[in-house]
């Protein structure tokens, strides 16, 4: 049980450390990070989330699925008002961003989400 919570750690070191590798040469470049960085920095708070609630969650018990349905449906509540962002962001010409890269912020975003406001339910139950 411990290792598994090791390896999550050990992971999300590994992605910190390509996040701010990703920083780092845009920073050289003096560009926009690319689009991995949107990526490796959803994977890394995904390992770090994980190995905060990897003992909580190889229980299986009724509070472990409290709060996955909490944190589920605090997620789609933030889906929602991300959408409407981007529709809003995207309709008026603010931000003029690839549709490739916008789906790839979304999904971080989406995947941080999850598992921020699972850490967060864990904490109030």
């Amino acid at each position: 049980m411990k290792s598994s919570r090791t390896a999550y750690f050990i992971i999300g070191i590994f992605f910190l450390i390509m996040t701010l590798l990703h920083i780092f040469v845009s920073f050289l470049a003096d560009s926009r990070p690319s689009t991995l960085f949107y990526v490796s920095i959803s994977m890394m708070i995904l390992s770090f989330c994980m190995a905060y609630l990897y003992p909580q969650f190889s229980k299986k018990d009724e509070r472990m699925r409290l709060i996955r349905q909490k944190a589920t449906m605090a997620a789609l509540f933030a889906i929602f008002i991300y959408l409407m962002i981007f529709m809003t962001v995207t309709q008026f010409d603010i931000v003029a961003l690839p549709s490739f890269e916008l789906f790839q912020i979304f999904s971080a975003l989406v995947i941080s989400t999850l598992f921020i406001s699972m850490v967060i339910y864990s904490k109030l139950y």
